[in-house]
């Protein structure tokens, strides 16, 4: 059936008032329409208009107070629309709006910036972690200006920044992976430390293009995210294993460090019988203590937040540790545990600690008796951890590092030293083997 064009109305058939008002208003095509149609907007020097084409309507600044100029845009944006579409409108008047069909670097950690649900620290480790592997592959990272605050930092940033996001192929990130790789020395402890190094840089990249925070972005993402294909190196053992003669280095500490350094042998005893991280140390206030109940409270303050709401819980004291900060509380001068003259300042991103000189101190005074690990002062959260597991228990280790879960304790920081055999050995039993077994005994 042929279908009959749709009828426009004639206003000289029209009753006299309607007829009236379709003379005065005009057609589309006509200014004196859009005079008639264009708003001000509340708050606003420009006048908008508001279109509709299909389903879709938007209200449109048109960028000026003067009506006359107002009206002529108004009615070539609505002759644009009509013939082109909304897209063909944002093409032509608005490209910006539009989705980048190829973003650089910096439009990524922009947005990321803007819609993440990170912690500003987090965020600062992942965009950093992407930044290291991005300048690599597109050899931007031989200069030391990387690492100022000044000019050479900002400069070299818009470089790495500029570069575009289908740059960062699976293909080249693999090729990246081996060179960083091949780059380590070649004996078997340099090996193990690559393979950590390469691994956490991989996480920490991978990790702002998870799922969760891609489907807040506006911008027009690989259908395959850089990542997503990245096989990890084979996973180095990071168990604890103790070599300390923990009684040896808590008597020294107490000997050396006890009476003519307070504050460091402080650290030290948060770090050794209570397994407090540095940043617990840093920020503790003496109000943490809860002397009747014979606990030391973790919980966010003014200064601090916890790592994890996990890692917010009571740890409980020996009597003889309470006794200790009994008697520091007393000649107290500030409301923290660890005295220091720089100030606390949460509003930093970075690594800040008002206790620094303090931890340089005990972190060189550990290195001197004995202790060599990468990072002394977690050694001895770490020794408190096995310390626990071996008298308790894994449980009550996690528990007393406040992890968030058991696996975290069994695979990182605990070290049972309980040791068993397999219990066949008296199926072996000669005059020999018996006096070698009165010997060891």
């Amino acid at each position: 059936m042929e279908t009959l064009p749709e009828l426009q109305p004639n206003p000289d058939l029209l009753p006299v008032s309607k007829k009236r008002e379709t003379l005065s208003r005009g057609s589309k095509d006509e200014l004196r329409y859009w005079k008639r149609a264009i708003r001000s907007v509340p708050g606003s020097p420009y006048l908008y208009i508001e279109l509709q084409r299909g389903r879709i309507r938007k209200k449109i600044s048109l960028e000026t107070s003067n009506r006359l100029a107002a009206a002529h845009r108004a009615r070539e944006v609505w002759q644009y629309v009509r013939l082109h579409g909304w897209d063909g409108y944002l093409a032509k008047f608005k490209p910006d709006s539009l989705p980048n069909p190829d973003p650089s670097i910096g439009d990524f950690v922009t947005a990321v910036t803007r819609t993440a649900d990170l912690r500003p620290k987090t965020l600062r480790t992942y965009t950093g972690a992407l930044r290291k592997i991005v300048a690599d592959i597109a050899d931007l990272s031989d200069t030391n200006a990387k690492f100022g605050h000044g000019k050479g930092r900002k400069a070299w940033l818009e470089r790495v920044h500029a570069v575009r996001l289908s740059e960062l192929t699976p293909a080249r990130i693999q090729e990246w992976k081996r060179s960083f790789l091949s780059h380590a020395a070649p004996d078997p402890v340099s090996q193990r430390s690559a393979r950590t190094s390469v691994n956490s840089f991989l996480r920490c990249a991978k990790s702002l293009f998870s799922p969760r925070i891609l489907k807040y972005l506006s911008l027009e993402m690989p259908v395959t995210p850089p990542f997503s294909d990245i096989e990890f190196e084979s996973k180095v053992s990071s168990k604890y294993r103790s070599d300390i003669d923990i009684a040896a280095l808590i008597q020294s500490a107490r000997d050396e460090l006890a009476s003519p350094e307070p504050e460091v042998f402080k650290i030290f005893a948060l770090g050794i019988f209570a397994g407090l991280r540095r940043r617990e140390i840093d920020l503790l206030p003496w109000s943490a203590f809860k002397w009747d109940q014979g606990v030391l409270r973790i919980e966010s303050t003014l200064h601090f937040s916890g790592k994890s709401e996990d890692s917010l819980d009571d740890v409980p004291l020996d009597t003889e540790v309470l006794a200790l900060f009994r008697q520091y509380r007393e000649t107290a001068l500030s409301e923290f545990v660890i005295e220091s003259t720089e100030p606390p300042r949460p509003e930093v991103v970075y690594n800040y600690y008002r206790c620094n000189q303090h931890f340089t101190r005990l972190l060189s005074w550990l290195r001197e008796h004995g202790v060599r690990a990468k990072k002394p002062l977690h050694c001895l959260r770490k020794e408190y951890g096995s310390q626990l597991c071996q008298a308790h228990g894994i449980y009550a280790a996690s528990r007393g590092l406040r992890h968030s879960s058991i696996a975290i304790s069994a695979a990182f920081y605990t070290d049972s030293r309980a040791r068993a055999s397999v219990g066949l050995g008296h199926l072996l039993e000669s005059p020999k083997i018996l006096e070698f077994k009165q010997e060891v005994a």
